[in-house]
Parts: structure tokens; sequence; C-alpha cells
């Protein structure tokens, strides 16, 4: 007897929702203003940056869930997730929404994160808990040559080391 390799599991049932745990998680990103923060900071031109306060989210959802692709997002859109989550995308649409980045929206998407984790420190009390101590020394900043294909701006990066 050998076993088939032939089969797969979906999760289709409409009152299923495989990645449950993903709603006290983004609910907790949304009562911080995650969507709002995108919308003010991120600005990707043309009709694939609109909506940016639902496409980001929508990638944070699918990344914490284990996304590992843009085909993988999908997982967003299977049985009750859309009881559960309103106004998610399509992943051809998110992965649309991603090839429009530069660097310049990396850094945007930096001021986002630095924010979200401000609103969820003062709204998760202990979450940083002697924060106020902590240091941060650049012990090295150096410039090395980078490589990869089609990627913009390689040639030379900086590498940061931070203890």
């Amino acid at each position: 007897m050998r076993v088939s390799h032939k089969f797969t599991a979906e999760f289709d049932d409409d009152n299923l929702i495989a990645r449950a745990g993903l709603v006290p998680v983004m609910a907790l990103a949304q009562s911080v203003g995650l969507s709002d923060l995108v919308e003010e900071h991120v600005t990707v031109p043309g009709s694939i940056g609109s909506n940016d306060g639902v496409k980001v989210p929508s990638l944070l959802a699918g990344m914490i869930a284990g996304a590992d692709s843009i085909s993988d997002m999908d997982l967003l859109r299977h049985g009750g997730m859309g009881r559960a989550f309103t106004a998610r995308r399509a992943p051809t649409t998110l992965g649309t929404h991603l090839r429009g980045y530069t660097f310049g929206h990396v850094r945007q998407l930096d001021a986002v994160a630095s924010r979200v984790l401000a609103g969820l420190a003062a709204r998760v009390p202990g979450l940083l808990a002697g924060g106020e101590k902590v240091a941060f020394i650049d012990i090295d900043d150096t410039i090395r040559e980078t490589h990869g294909y089609a990627k913009q701006g390689t040639g030379y990066g900086r590498v940061r080391w931070s203890v």
C-alpha cells in the first residue's frame, strides 16, 4: 500500500477559521491606530497606493499567520475569515502594491512601526517595562558591497550592528 500525495486540506467552510489567533492580534493593531498611521505616513503613488491602510495590515496579518509569499496571502480569504475581518485584499492586489515600493517607502513603514510600538507600549502596561533604562549603542557602521538581481540601490549598502 502507498500513501497518496495528491490530497490537500482546505478550510473553506464559512464557519471555520483556521487562524483565529489573528483576531486579537489585529484588534490590538487596530486599537493603536495601525491603519490610520499607514494612511498618514505611507505614500505609494498611483492606483496601487490606494487603500494603503487596508493593504499594509492585510500583509501584516498574512505574515503573522505564516505566509511567506504573495500566493500564501490567500490564507486570509479562506473559510470564515471574511466574517472575522473586513476589507481583505486578494494576493495579486497585495503583490502589485508591494511592487510599487521603493527604499523611501521602507522608511515610511519604519515610521509607522515605531509609532505602533509606542502605541502598544502605552496600551499594554509593562510591555516594555524598564525600557527607559535601555541604551542602544552603534558599535560598527560598515559600508559593504551588496548583491542582487535587479534590486533597487544595489552596489553598496550600509550594514549596522547594534547592541
